[in-house]
């Protein structure tokens, strides 16, 4: 009867040593975690720690932390609520945008239970790069690009419907009068600069057609177009924040000059842009 229970003992204590081991009582010690199933019962926290040696694993300790675990809320679908989508944050209004009435537009869409318009896709037409009589260079197709992607992209984290891209126009009269300026041949590149009519250092008439103007060293298509927004008579000109309607009818024509005379590097540009129907 003794032998019995001692061989009981044994057999019992080899159960609980190997069975763990041997399939279904847990992970092994070199599998993937992975995410327990959702059970109704409470939920065991458990942390497995491993020291590597210079050779192999030389040792793991498993940690439960039960007073955590018995805290553990049961009814929280904690892996589904992960895999919802993280709602886009909206873009911070700037002082400009406030004035345009971006607040005003967002809070009536939503009340209407509606969102502020999206982005629109495409491309936008070509500009011919040409070069003026006096060398000075002309609005390129980069240009165009440029100041159509910053435009629309102003348009909508502002809450206005953005304008089709292939409505942006490269201005041929727009770009003649910038041409007209950039070759005044005084050396203040202010010379000749501002709205018509003016006149130029060496008394040539006054040509071309007349924008809105922005300008100066190390500017491109978006630049100026940031510029225009910030700026709260051109905003109103050219970015029309209290127009309503639909944008499938408007076109935003623009011109770009590079450079000037008699000294003025590539880089300085002169740009005119109007809002306009096609």
């Amino acid at each position: 009867m003794k032998r019995t229970l001692i061989l009981s003992t044994v057999f019992t204590a080899v159960l609980v040593l190997v069975l763990p081991f041997i399939g279904g009582g847990g992970p092994s010690l070199l599998s993937s975690a992975q995410a327990a199933p959702v059970s109704a019962g409470p939920a065991i926290a458990s942390l497995l720690v491993v020291e590597p040696s210079s050779s192999a694993i030389s040792a793991a300790t498993q940690t439960i932390d039960f007073a955590t675990a018995a805290a553990a809320p049961t009814n929280v679908d904690a892996e589904h609520l992960a895999q919802k989508p993280v709602p886009k944050p909206l873009p911070v209004v700037s002082s400009a945008g406030r004035a345009s009435g971006t607040v005003e537009r967002r809070a009536a869409l939503e009340e209407a239970g509606q969102s502020c318009p999206g982005n629109v896709g495409g491309s936008t037409g070509g500009a011919p790069g040409i070069t003026s009589a006096g060398g000075v260079g002309g609005t390129t197709s980069d240009d165009l690009a440029s100041f159509a992607a910053t435009y629309n992209q102003i348009r909508v984290d502002n809450c206005l419907n953005p304008v089709p891209l292939a409505n942006f126009r490269y201005d041929s009269c727009m770009e003649s009068r910038l041409f007209w300026i950039a070759e005044d041949p005084s050396e203040d590149p202010a010379s000749a600069w501002g709205h018509k009519p003016q006149t130029r250092s060496d008394g040539v008439p006054d040509t071309g057609c007349d924008g809105n103007l922005a300008g100066g060293s190390g500017n491109s298509g978006a630049t100026v177009a940031t510029k225009w927004w910030n700026s709260a008579p051109h905003r109103l000109s050219l970015y029309r924040p209290s127009y309503t309607g639909g944008t499938g009818g408007v076109c935003i024509y623009f011109a770009m000059s590079h450079g000037g005379i008699p000294n003025e590097a590539y880089s300085f540009t002169r740009a005119a842009a109007r809002w306009g129907g096609c």
